[in-house]
């Protein structure tokens, strides 16, 4: 894909996410976490059309938001807003589920509906506690040590790439270029934490960057797992060069939680 067509969407994703991070109340910022998730979602669900697999997507999208406000609402209790969501599905698909022809798609429909709303929303919440809980600053380290690290990851799976890392779920991904990703992400932990963070401790910064891109390296194959199932290049075409919302989200699924608690048990 060519630069010239993936840049200006990229500059406008950016400059739209720094406006909403920097300057949005919190219910704004948690609203425009919400329209990412559910477009992200949307995006997962239409994924396995191609295989004849039809999840619920407004059950999926009642779900997903049913657990986003555990997140908004300290008094709501994860645990017991994850057994509501799957008592919601089980009542729905036993109210809906009355043919033998619905009972063939019975277990690969629920289980894509309520994998689907756990997957993204779950994860991808974590965004707001990090900002809300902690600070913006935490939101910015944890970009930056993604995006680092994935331009790490390519120029140097581009030059020096020989060994496969994941031939199934990525093809182009290799050892040289995970190196590369480290490197690059451990160099922009540094970075963020002199320009951002100087209260945090260098090298427990530096440590916090690497790992958490190993994480994004294990985030990124797992959603590109699901596009190979079904035989797909991206996950949509609504980001012009990018592919769609999960394709732009798929390191950070994992990673984001991952960063939250890591910060929450290792820089206290």
């Amino acid at each position: 894909m060519s630069l010239r067509k993936r840049l200006p969407t990229a500059l406008v994703l950016l400059v739209l996410f720094f406006l909403v991070v920097q300057f949005a109340p919190p219910l704004g910022y948690f609203v425009f976490l919400q329209i990412l998730i559910l477009a992200s979602l949307f995006e997962f669900y239409n994924l396995f059309r191609y295989r004849k697999l039809f999840p619920e997507k407004i059950l999926g999208a009642v779900l997903a938001l049913t657990i986003s406000l555990s997140f908004y609402f300290e008094e709501i209790p994860l645990e017991i807003v994850l057994f509501g969501c799957l008592f919601l599905a089980a009542l729905y698909f036993v109210i809906s589920f009355t043919t033998v022809e619905k009972l063939v798609h019975f277990p690969s429909s629920i289980a894509l509906t309520f994998f689907g709303a756990v997957y993204l929303s779950f994860t991808l919440n974590y965004f707001y506690l990090l900002r809300e809980e902690k600070s913006l600053f935490y939101v910015y380290f944890l970009l930056i040590v993604i995006s680092c690290g994935d331009t790490g990851a390519y120029f140097f799976g581009k030059l020096f790439g020989r060994h496969k890392l994941v031939p199934i779920a990525s093809p182009h991904k290799t050892w040289e270029g995970s190196f590369g990703g480290i490197v690059f992400a451990a160099l922009g932990a540094l970075a963020a934490q002199q320009l951002l963070m100087t209260d945090i401790v260098l090298w427990k910064a530096i440590l916090t960057g690497v790992l958490v891109h190993a994480v994004a390296q294990i985030s990124d194959p797992l959603e590109s797992l699901f596009k190979r199932a079904v035989g797909v290049k991206d996950s949509s075409n609504a980001l012009p060069g990018h592919g769609g919302f999960l394709d732009r989200v798929d390191s950070l699924i994992l990673a984001t939680p991952f960063f939250y608690y890591f910060v929450d048990f290792f820089w206290s």
